[in-house]
């Protein structure tokens, strides 16, 4: 796809985001209450109504686009694209009034994504790129830090409890113990820290397609790297470690130490 086109496609995603993300602040504090699917995980009435939103503008725009979203499912297209939503990543951050939750679009093409947008509405701050394009950061060039050395990194996890239920206890107990600080800024707030130079990795033992799929372009076109915990990447892992680049190779050998 040539870079013309990806422009194109990063612009609608940016201003869909931003649409989506004033929508979930006209519910953000006021109330708003969760309820929960079979699975477990909350959604609320903004969940829904901000990938509403986010659908409506796709199929106006791109009518012959794929979509799938956390809240409504899969709705198949005639071309090679498919736009992957999570309308509220970061749910329980939303109803505890936190302001760390993120609006996630991403397009894959052809099996690859190439466009993620993080948008963060409470903060007003939008991390996004296009492959090839580069990362941005309210509009300016966004870059992953270059700390070398795990002694000096700062490790974010979205909640270790989880870590520890999905049998990366040991490994996680490595990285923790090596690294400068432990942070547990949530969900895609994290990678938008990691993408800016504010953390160096993050770790997340649980995921689902809409929760990676957009990070993966900001990450990587940020100069970091975005796998799953063997190391392998991709956007449909279970499962999401992310660096700042230079330290990719000691982190993953924490994480695999017997």
């Amino acid at each position: 796809m040539d870079r013309e086109r990806l422009a194109e496609y990063l612009d609608f995603a940016v201003a869909a985001a931003q649409a989506a993300g004033r929508l979930t602040l006209d519910h953000f504090r006021s109330g708003t209450t969760a309820e929960y699917k079979a699975d477990q995980t909350p959604v609320t009435i903004a969940d829904r109504a901000a990938e509403q939103l986010l659908r409506e503008r796709i199929k106006a725009t791109y009518p012959d686009h794929g979509i799938v979203g956390e809240e409504y499912g899969e709705t198949a297209g005639r071309a090679p694209a498919r736009w992957i939503l999570d309308p509220i990543d970061g749910t329980v951050s939303f109803v505890s009034g936190v302001p760390l939750y993120a609006v996630l679009v991403a397009l894959e093409w052809e099996g690859r994504v190439v466009v993620g947008v993080i948008h963060l509405p409470a903060l007003d701050e939008t991390v996004c790129a296009a492959v090839g394009l580069g990362c941005r950061w309210n509009g300016r060039p966004a870059r992953t830090s270059d700390v070398r050395e795990l002694g000096q990194a700062r490790v974010l996890v979205t909640d270790p409890k989880l870590v520890y239920r999905h049998g990366r206890g040991p490994g996680y107990e490595r990285l923790r113990d090596a690294c400068r600080a432990v942070r547990g800024w949530s969900d895609a707030y994290g990678y938008a820290l990691l993408a800016t130079g504010r953390a160096e990795v993050v770790l997340d033992p649980v995921m689902a397609l809409w929760d990676t799929a957009a990070l993966v372009p900001v990450v990587t076109e940020a100069g970091g790297t975005l796998t799953d915990w063997a190391g392998r990447t991709t956007h449909t892992a279970p499962d999401v470690v992310a660096t700042n680049g230079p330290l990719f190779d000691a982190v993953m050998a924490a994480l695999r130490a017997q």
